[in-house]
């Protein structure tokens, strides 16, 4: 351990990313990237920012796509702050609305950046365990609370909580912020930002990585009660000025001008889902109802463990969380009709395999 460390770097448990192998002829269903392409549009705007401007700093406030993402969902421009990638947006809405005396909610089993975060800015939390089905059951969440954050769609599990619950839950806790983090909603829910003008202790943050194809590109955005996101503009501009770059900015905008192409790539996903479900469960597996690009299965008969190593061996990669009540579920991205066949063909071998010995 390096003795210049501080103690809290000493005691962080960083968040472990989806691995990015570099295996050739590789079938990657571990990090829930869209197998498909982003729009032309967004190609077409990010080439025409190639050039002398570049050696200028972009729009601090990046306006355009601001008011892109407002026009979108209905809402005003103060009701939008947006930052690179929603991991960024989530680290300023930890610090700007979720540090307060009592302690933090959210699911025992959920994304895992969220304990790191409240390692990282001394946030007291505790995780609320999901039903033995692994739903989010809002009564669970009526308590002395300093915030409320889940996604929705959850992740890993892929179980969406319908609109009406979310409405309930920021009915009975008006006390603290709610915040509904929907990298996924776009796969089969409806989004909460249609409640922001009713319930001011709601943020719904977003992300273009999966349903616009622009994991690369790292965009993600926020909306809410204009004095939420005045919270989270006051932490922005006092950790980084600048957080999206002209490309950035110029690609997001057109990400959203596009909709034939936004729907034509949700609507591919989620038939494909629905399909790959169904044939998992014809070979045996229990897969969790997902409104997200992935799935979410274990089988009787089989390990996790296993089975994601057996399948790495033929070159194809899914993730395998080791953690309590999950460790015998594999979370597998949802791709192209292609690479799922040749998933099922090899997990069909396998479970061929184990029942012939």
């Amino acid at each position: 351990m390096n003795p210049y460390w501080s103690a809290l770097v000493r005691d962080l448990r960083p968040y472990v990313p989806g691995e990015q192998p570099k295996l050739s002829n590789l079938v990657k269903l571990n990090t829930n990237e869209n197998p498909y392409p982003p729009s032309p549009k967004v190609l077409e705007a990010i080439r025409a920012e190639l050039g002398a401007s570049l050696r200028l700093y972009p729009d601090p406030n990046a306006e355009t796509l601001k008011r892109a993402i407002a026009q979108y969902q209905g809402i005003g421009t103060d009701q939008v702050f947006v930052g690179n990638g929603s991991d960024e947006v989530l680290a300023h809405a930890f610090q700007a609305l979720l540090k307060h005396p009592l302690p933090i909610l959210f699911p025992d089993i959920t994304y895992s950046f969220y304990p790191v975060y409240c390692g990282l800015y001394d946030i007291a939390y505790t995780c609320v365990p999901l039903t033995d089905s692994y739903e989010i059951r809002v009564e669970d969440y009526m308590r002395p609370n300093g915030g409320i954050v889940f996604p929705n769609p959850n992740a890993p599990t892929g179980r969406l909580l319908p609109l009406a619950d979310i409405e309930t839950l920021l009915g009975r806790n008006r006390d603290s912020v709610v915040i509904v983090d929907e990298a996924y909603i776009d796969f089969g829910g409806d989004s909460a930002a249609a409640l922001v003008n009713q319930f001011p202790n709601l943020l719904v943050i977003q992300t273009l990585s999966k349903s616009r194809s622009l994991a690369g590109l790292r965009v993600g955005f926020a909306f809410g009660h204009e004095g939420l996101i005045e919270a989270l503009e006051r932490v922005k501009g006092s950790f980084n000025s600048y957080p999206l770059d002209r490309l950035a900015i110029a690609g997001g905008v057109a990400a959203f001008e596009d909709r034939d192409h936004f729907e034509w790539s949700r609507q591919a996903i989620m038939w494909t889902r629905q399909w790959v479900a169904q044939a998992l469960a014809d070979l045996g597996f229990e897969v969790l109802p997902s409104a997200a690009n992935f799935v979410f299965a274990r089988h009787p008969s089989h390990d996790a463990g296993e089975l994601a190593a057996a399948l790495r061996e033929r070159h194809i990669i899914v993730r395998h969380f080791r953690l309590p009540r999950i460790d015998q579920f594999l979370r597998v991205t949802i791709g192209t009709e292609e690479e799922c066949q040749i998933l099922l063909d090899a997990l069909s071998e396998l479970v061929a395999g184990k029942a012939a010995a």
